[in-house]
């Protein structure tokens, strides 16, 4: 345990009490604060009442849907959403994540890596202001407030498309974005089935940033999802 899991508390919220009591286990176990609710209104109002500092959700909740918990959720608070659920279904996620959730994982899954995505989103919330500060992976730096681009310490030159895809990304580090939102994001709501314009657009960014654009490893495509921009690798 650390002294920064120590001070974190995170909200379990899932109305199967043996994946509540494990997940709650888990993350006791590796030092963090855990409150636990088993239905989506005991969530919304523990949320409300003790502030957490995350939140992990099942989908599959009785009487509250995952996708209403998180949308009401994302109206009185910032806190970022891990949601776990055995629906692994592409549409589920994408659902997840258009609502307002921040990551998804799937049953079954290892404590190891529930406990790394944790540490992820909770680095993410702890940054007061992401464009104060280069953001690095691989030979990569972005300096959102400067809007500079370096590879091997030489500015690379990116078209305003390409920054806004680029940016959009970074901000959003290590999480999963859905087609949907990044392209409604940078082309607005009437492109949101032009999937292809993210393909050559991505494609371009590999290019001039990725080592190996044919074998991306910041850059991940997530089948029938999105993207995610990774800049942590694992060793």
């Amino acid at each position: 345990m650390t002294v920064t899991e120590s001070l974190f508390t995170v909200l379990v919220v899932d109305d199967e009490p043996a994946n509540r009591r494990f997940v709650s286990t888990v993350m006791e176990t590796a030092g963090y604060r855990v409150l636990e609710a088993e239905t989506g209104v005991a969530g919304l109002a523990e949320a409300e009442d003790a502030k957490p500092d995350l939140i992990v959700l099942e989908m599959r909740l009785t009487g509250l849907p995952g996708t209403d918990f998180i949308a009401r959720l994302r109206l009185a608070s910032p806190a970022p959403i891990m949601v776990l659920s055995a629906l692994g279904q592409e549409t589920t996620k994408i659902e997840a994540l258009d609502a307002g959730a921040d990551d998804y994982l799937s049953r079954p899954f290892g404590s190891g890596e529930l406990l790394a995505r944790l540490r992820v989103l909770l680095r993410r919330a702890q940054a007061t202001d992401p464009a104060a500060r280069p953001v690095a992976f691989g030979s990569v730096e972005v300096d959102l407030g400067r809007r500079l681009v370096t590879k091997n310490g030489v500015a690379v030159r990116l078209t305003a498309k390409e920054y806004a895809f680029l940016q959009l990304l970074v901000t959003h580090r290590d999480q999963s974005l859905t087609h949907r939102q990044i392209l409604t994001e940078i082309w607005g709501p009437k492109a949101e089935m032009h999937t292809h314009y993210l393909r050559i657009f991505m494609l371009r960014l590999r290019r001039k940033l990725e080592d190996r654009p044919e074998a991306p490893r910041h850059f991940l495509t997530e089948s029938g999802i999105g993207y995610r921009l990774v800049t942590t690798l694992r060793p």
